[in-house]
């Protein structure tokens, strides 16, 4: 057996060789595949949940150029607040442009279209984005403007949840835009697996409801937040975030029923969502 095994393993060094010789003279690509896979206990965007507080599956892939274009694709599923028909799910597709402005400072250019595959044709959107990202000392910081120009997708189509509920149009057709502003910080700790981030939005948008019943902004502008934490190991993340809003039962009562748990409760209360992601 040890012999059969000292064999075997020469005839594999015997092919691994030339191919490793190969590697050493072929250039690096100028491309580059990235993705991930998430399970997550709750998808909150921008503070509500989607998932109507349930379990969400999500996964995307991006391909990156070295000039600093790059395009991908990211998916989950849908529940409650966050149903647009179809296969109650969302798909994102984003492109984009990075550039190094200064010294450790990068310029992050791109749109995403967010869509809702079998669903109605206007609860698409398109949001452009700009991010200014960084470091100060042991820091990591993302400064970002997101503006989706006047869309029907967020117009203020309803101005109640009762008037969305009996499916009877307050400004049909109508078109608004949003505004989102957030700022990141992660801080990895010294000498461990461990890294802290923490996160600040502000949403400004309409304070109705779209024609599918929803709105990117509920109760037309508010603050969300998180404080986490990721534990990282072979390519497997923990995280653990505690994500909250200043929306209040009485500033989103005009929306009942549609802003809310199916079973009841706020959809946009402080949560801790845990999730496990696998990168590549």
């Amino acid at each position: 057996m040890r012999n059969a095994l000292i064999a075997a393993s020469g005839l594999l060094l015997a092919i691994a060789t030339p191919a490793m010789a190969q590697d050493e003279t072929d250039p690096p690509s100028d491309i580059t595949v990235s993705g991930s896979a998430t399970i997550a206990s709750d998808y909150r965007f921008r503070g509500v949940s989607q998932t109507d507080k349930e379990l969400a599956v999500q996964a995307g892939v991006t391909v990156s150029h070295a000039s600093g274009l790059y395009a991908g694709v990211w998916g989950s599923n849908l529940s409650g607040w966050g149903t647009f028909l179809g296969c109650n799910c969302e798909l994102d597709l984003f492109a984009g442009y990075k550039l190094p402005v200064a010294e450790g400072v990068t310029l992050d250019v791109g749109a995403t279209w967010y869509m809702y595959p079998g669903g109605l044709d206007e609860t698409d959107f398109v949001e452009p984005y700009v991010k200014l990202s960084g470091t100060l000392g042991p820091a990591a910081l993302t400064a970002s403007v997101f503006y989706a120009p006047s869309q029907e997708a967020l117009g203020r189509v309803y101005f109640t949840g009762a008037a969305s509920a009996a499916g009877i149009p307050d400004a049909p057709g109508d078109k608004e835009d949003n505004l989102y502003l957030s700022g990141d910080a992660v801080v990895s700790v010294p000498n461990s697996p461990i890294s802290l981030r923490a996160h600040l939005g502000y949403s400004d948008g309409n304070s109705g409801l779209g024609p599918n019943g929803t709105s990117v902004a509920p109760t037309g502008s508010y603050l969300d937040w998180t404080l986490g934490a990721d534990l990282t190991y072979k390519g497997l993340v923990l995280g653990v975030s505690y994500i909250d809003t200043d929306i209040s039962n009485a500033d989103s009562a005009y929306l009942l029923p549609n802003f809310q748990k199916t079973t009841g409760g706020s959809i946009a209360d402080g949560t801790v969502v845990v999730s496990l992601t696998a990168a590549f």
